[in-house]
């Protein structure tokens, strides 16, 4: 299925709307980890959009399939990250940080689930979802942003560490003793 050029440039900008309504509070300060953020959720949209056509074509050729099972980890962990951020971290809009954003807003340190081996299970499902949607039709453009999103989900974390660092203190310098970044075991 193709979809016109037309009616990606629409979603495009559809999307990037959000993303900037989502992002409004940190696109005033680079220094968040919220403005590098936006720009990995923009460079996932490009790519997604890219690749969009090919995403039922051939299914059974090697790039797709090493796509779908890297999809179904980032849709795991994203749902599973969520669900612990929720029930464990405790957020409250009294938290006062213009970066964070919904379930960001953790009052309590979250150590259990997936948060036991590595400290951004959300970040770790974008980029399993980059370079799924990258595998369904490589190209250099696609891996162009595929770099270039893993680069700004790296800084993403880098920044929210030393903001977590300020919140959460000798704590979460102890967690991240334990802890890896996005694989467990691994990185």
């Amino acid at each position: 299925m193709d979809l016109p050029a037309t009616l990606k440039l629409v979603i495009f900008i559809a999307a990037s709307a959000g993303v900037v309504y989502v992002s409004r509070s940190s696109l005033l300060s680079l220094k968040t980890h919220g403005f590098c953020r936006f720009l990995a959720w923009e460079a996932i949209l490009i790519l997604t959009l890219l690749n969009v056509d090919f995403w039922f074509y051939k299914p059974f050729t090697l790039p797709r399939v090493i796509s779908w099972p890297l999809l179904c980890i980032s849709l795991f962990l994203v749902i599973h990250g969520f669900r612990w951020l929720r029930r464990v971290g405790k957020p409250d809009d009294r938290r006062q940080d213009a970066s964070l954003i919904g379930v960001e807003k953790t009052t309590v340190l979250v150590t259990e689930g997936a948060y036991r081996y590595i400290r951004h299970p959300l970040y770790s499902s974008l980029l399993f979802l980059v370079w799924g949607v990258f595998f369904k039709s490589p190209s250099w453009s696609g891996v162009i942003l595929a770099f270039a999103a893993t680069a700004f989900l790296t800084a993403t974390a880098k920044i929210e560490e030393s903001e977590n660092l300020k919140y959460f203190g000798e704590a979460y310098r102890e967690y991240m003793k334990r802890t890896k970044m996005f694989l467990p075991f691994v990185v």
